[in-house]
């Protein structure tokens, strides 16, 4: 017997006005094509994936232990079904720790948590000149060393420095072992980034964050993004990126996705938290260094569904955009996207957009 909800339903084919059976992997979607706009139906999506997830409910993914499962269960709450809890710079007994706690929640998932894919090894292999809110443990790195932390958590995807002596050998090491790389938290050039790109990194952690700008004699990381990137990730708060540069890396790079780099103060009220081995404070809707550097977000993935929409996107283009472009990123075809045979990853919305129900495997939340 399977579980049953009807709706207008956003399909790879398009919309469908009708009924999406379903177990933990979906069994049918019934129905005919239809405008959405031409009736006041709820709204099928599919769940949202974050891949740059921090922290939530006061619990932070350095702190190792059960922290990953608090923060899968506060992300669950807002529609994300799927994530990389994500490390920062660090000593290395701090990055082990993370990666422990990370290993086994990607194991086992919660009652009530989103699935945890693996990790995102944000930090140590970034430029020590471009550390953004990333505490000063930068170091460089050999494929003997990733490999090393592989046997702690799966590594889905790894943020490196490509203009580090030798990093971009390990850029085609990593790419050649599987690793989806980003670049990130780097002073490198257009060139570097190209060169980059050509090792097989495939994406960029924070486009515009933590990385040279555009400049017309200069292109930078960025110009790097905007001319040859296919995959970038971008942080749709409306604090880290101005809508001006949002529309333009729209408009330049195909599956550009987004993500919430959320730290510890999501879904908690203003005050002091750690990230990492930084004290931040969440105030103004953001939060910050003492010094006043962005820290991270308190960014949830129906927010940025909703911020995307409200710069114009159409609802399909921004579904995909914090849902099917990720998971094409990370190579899985079982998320993302409402067909059958998926997992049955599902979020309901109301006509405003506001969240009314969470599906995880097929787990009403």
């Amino acid at each position: 017997m399977h579980d049953a909800i009807k709706g207008n339903i956003l399909t790879p084919a398009g919309w469908v006005h009708g009924e999406i059976t379903f177990d933990e992997r979906i069994a049918a979607i019934i129905g005919s094509s239809v405008d959405p706009a031409l009736n006041q139906e709820l709204y099928i999506l599919p769940g949202f994936i974050d891949l740059h997830v921090h922290g939530g409910g006061g619990k932070d993914v350095m702190e190792g232990g059960d922290a990953v499962h608090t923060i899968a269960a506060i992300h669950a709450r807002h529609g994300t079904t799927s994530m990389l809890a994500t490390t920062m710079t660090a000593p290395a007994e701090d990055i082990d720790l993370a990666l422990r706690g990370i290993g086994k929640a990607a194991v086992q998932r919660g009652k009530g948590e989103a699935r945890v894919l693996g990790a995102h090894l944000e930090g140590p292999f970034i430029n020590s000149g471009k550390l953004g809110a990333q505490p000063p443990y930068a170091r460089s790195a050999t494929l003997a060393d990733v490999e090393k932390l592989e046997e702690l958590a799966p590594l889905r995807v790894i943020t490196v420095a490509p203009e580090i002596e030798g990093h971009q050998g390990l850029v085609k090491e990593l790419s050649d072992a599987g690793m989806r790389v980003q670049i990130g938290h780097t002073l490198g050039t257009y060139e570097d980034g190209v060169a980059a790109l050509a090792q097989g990194a495939r994406s960029f952690t924070h486009l515009f964050n933590a990385m040279p700008g555009l400049h017309h004699r200069e292109p930078g990381m960025v110009g790097a993004a905007l001319a040859h990137g296919t995959y970038a990730e971008l942080i749709p708060d409306l604090l880290h990126v101005h809508p001006g540069a949002i529309r333009t890396a729209l408009r330049c790079i195909p599956n550009l996705y987004c993500v919430t780099d959320s730290t510890s103060a999501t879904g908690m009220p203003d005050g002091e938290y750690m990230l990492g081995r930084h004290k931040v404070m969440k105030c103004m809707g953001g939060v910050r260094l003492p010094d006043g550097t962005l820290a991270g977000s308190t960014l949830t993935m129906d927010q940025a569904l909703r911020n995307l929409v409200g710069l114009g996107l159409d609802l399909a283009d921004a579904s995909a955009r914090v849902s099917t472009y990720a998971a094409d990123y990370l190579g899985l075809q079982e998320r993302g996207r409402l067909a059958p045979g998926a997992f049955a990853d599902f979020v309901v919305l109301d006509r405003d957009l506001n969240l009314k129900a969470v599906y995880i495997e097929g787990e009403l939340l």
